[in-house]
């Protein structure tokens, strides 16, 4: 071939590649034309030689304005998928989390996230559709996930997880295989439940109701009986708490076994399973558990009194019930006490604290602090009365609305303890094995206030502890009340009273509760 020519050629070549991404079609079809009349005074072999560059370059101008077009037109999809499953995670979101906050915050995260998308793809538009696409789904993983932590919020003891709640949803026609060797579990041995995982061969999981310390729950249908909704507590895959878990099918094994006709308001236990080695309990489902009842219906002001008797004697009922089988709760507060669907029954749950009679030792932080009784923070020898001053302490919060002892460590819940009381007595404090971080040898309190000024612990020294607490005031709270009315009020008042006793031998017992007028006598 000519030289002159070929540089000609080559020449063209080059400015028809480096431009022919901003190049119109009709400046594409000229500059084609200008080489096709080149005048070649070579042979037929230097003739096809050209029709093939031409080929070359026409098929290189077609693959670049593809690639231009999906470019621009490829996050439109993406983005639907994104709003689509965002509106799925939030179908198996618990009610409870719902607010116009949360609504607002997932609008505004969702704006935010689309102009971070829209900023990418202007800055790398070199890049392909599938790499894309790739980094659309990994930051929206990342913001699905902050969202769920962000938006995740259980009770007192329940605590946060870094990992996600649940893995994707899975079709119907997902066949279990438990066999599998897989990360099932998130770090810290929590069950990541799948929506649509059908556990046991019969039971369809189809929503999450809450995790706590020792498991999560989930919401199942029982395919072998007709549809029926039934509770999953799935225990955490490690040693302890499996440990736990099966401490708690124990005690529920041997109270429902006491109460066949369901009459002393214990959780029911339907059966147990294994599933990929975690302990599940299948339970019966309740709505929900007296700290959302409070928030709901009687948020700092309490629910009436006729709500508060009857739910009373059916603590009272299922106190009687562990008394029968020797078992003590341990852990008896507002969040374990689940109500049904119209919140007229109410049962006792989550026994995972629980222990026989027999078995029961000292130790100061047993029960949630605000419900602890002082035998526990003393060192006393234990046994049911710690559950009877539990429940006190939740009747009291169901009225008023409000914590009965909010002490912020034990040393200030018994001065809380004898603000209401007075002084315990010398002989309960000789007994008690932790006396000395509590009081001198002269039987004085020893009160760990928080110096202001220096924010430090000081001791003082409390020899006079007379009751400045006015039950009777607390509960009335300035209302007017009617005849009726004030009478139950007075009568709640006289059974916390008999339940507030400093010394537990001398506290009410519940059958004696279950006598109480307060009971006994209904509101007329």
């Amino acid at each position: 071939m000519n030289p002159i020519i070929r540089k000609r050629l080559d020449r063209r070549r080059q400015d028809l590649i480096g431009t022919s991404s901003s190049s119109s079609s009709s400046s594409e079809n000229d500059d084609l034309d200008d080489i096709d009349n080149i005048d070649l005074d070579e042979n037929e072999d230097e003739e096809k030689e050209i029709e093939r560059r031409r080929r070359q370059r026409q098929e290189l101008l077609q693959k670049l304005q593809k690639n231009s077009v999906t470019d621009e037109t490829s996050n439109e999809p993406t983005m639907s998928l994104l709003i689509e499953n965002n509106t799925e995670d939030s179908l198996i979101e618990p009610k409870s989390l719902s607010s116009s906050k949360d609504s607002e915050r997932k609008v505004i995260g969702a704006t935010t996230f689309e102009s971070i998308l829209k900023n990418n793809n202007q800055s790398e538009s070199a890049k392909t559709t599938t790499n894309k696409t790739d980094e659309v789904k990994v930051l929206a993983e990342k913001k699905n996930k902050e969202e769920r932590k962000e938006q995740f919020d259980m009770f007192a003891d329940e605590k946060d997880d870094d990992g996600s709640l649940f893995a994707a949803p899975i079709n119907d026609d997902h066949v279990d295989s438990s066999h599998l060797i897989d990360n099932w579990d998130d770090s810290e041995g929590y069950y990541r439940i799948r929506i649509g995982e059908i556990l046991d061969g019969r039971y369809n999981v189809y929503g999450f109701t809450g995790q706590g310390v020792f498991s999560n729950v989930v919401r199942a249908r029982d395919k072998n009986q007709s549809q029926q909704d039934v509770a999953i507590k799935i225990i955490r895959n490690n040693e302890v708490m499996h440990k736990t878990g099966l401490k708690e099918l124990e005690m529920l094994k041997c109270l429902n076994n006491a109460d066949p006709d369901d009459r002393y308001h214990c959780l029911r236990l339907y059966t147990n399973f294994y599933h990929r080695q975690h302990l599940c309990m299948v339970l019966e489902p309740l709505a929900m558990n007296l700290r959302e009842v409070l928030k709901k219906y009687g948020k700092d002001v309490g629910l009436h009194i006729d709500a508060v008797r009857s739910y009373a004697h059916q603590l009272f009922l299922s106190l009687r019930l562990l008394k029968k089988t020797s078992i003590i709760h341990a852990d008896i507060k507002p969040d374990n006490i689940l109500v049904n669907t119209k919140k007229t029954v109410l049962k006792l749950c989550d026994f995972g604290s629980a222990a026989y009679l027999k078995d029961s030792e000292i130790a100061p932080y047993l029960v949630s602090r605000f419900y602890r009784a002082p035998e526990i923070i003393l060192g006393l020898p234990i046994d049911h009365a710690i559950d009877m001053w539990s429940v006190g302490c939740t009747l009291y919060e169901l009225y008023t609305g409000k914590i009965m002892f909010s002490g912020k460590n034990n040393n200030q819940m018994l001065k809380y303890f004898m603000d209401l009381r007075g002084k315990f007595s010398h002989r309960l404090i000789r007994k008690a094995t932790f006396r000395d971080q509590h009081f001198d040898h002269d039987f004085n309190f020893l009160y760990q206030d928080l110096d202001k000024v220096t924010e430090k612990v000081k001791i003082v020294t409390i020899s006079n502890m007379a009751p400045s607490r006015d039950l009777q005031n607390e509960l009335i709270a300035g209302q007017s009340l009617s005849e009726p009315l004030y009478r139950k009020v007075t009568q709640l008042k006289d059974l916390l009273d008999k339940i507030f006793v400093l010394d537990p031998s001398r506290r009410i017992n519940p059958t004696q509760a279950l006598n109480h007028p307060f009971i006994s006598e209904k509101l007329n």
